[in-house]
């Protein structure tokens, strides 16, 4: 993902930048203390997503975790490595183990993330 800008949400999920297409996935921070995820449940193709609802729900082997979306807009594609490969986004969470691919309804969503530096600094802000 070196071509695209990346942001981040305090709730662990990443945005992949390219115009007003962003891929959206979580970060290597919160996949690590999920564990292991054993299956996802993502929108379908064509739904909407709005910011601040959840658009995902993770399952790993102790517990369900349900992810906030920090953009609003249509999903284009969902990741079909997931449904026999879950267990990808421990193994490359910002490259193959992405989730959906969303058309962005306001870049403007995007200046209330974090760059990657900032969400360093937010997520080790205790052991700095």
């Amino acid at each position: 993902m070196a071509e695209k800008e990346v942001k981040v949400s305090e709730q662990h999920v990443w945005v992949g930048v390219d115009d007003e297409h962003v891929l959206l996935g979580l970060t290597n921070y919160i996949q690590g203390a999920l564990g292991t995820v054993i299956s996802v449940e993502l929108p379908d193709i064509g739904d909407r997503i709005e910011e601040g609802e959840v658009f995902a729900e993770i399952e790993t082997i102790s517990t369900v975790h349900e992810f906030v979306s920090p953009i609003s807009g249509k999903v284009l594609a969902v990741n079909p490595h997931l449904d026999n490969h879950a267990s990808i986004i421990n193994e490359d969470p910002y490259s193959e183990g992405w989730l959906i691919e969303v058309r962005l309804n306001d870049s403007s969503e995007l200046n209330e993330l974090m760059d990657m530096d900032e969400y360093y600094h937010f997520v080790f802000k205790d052991t700095l």
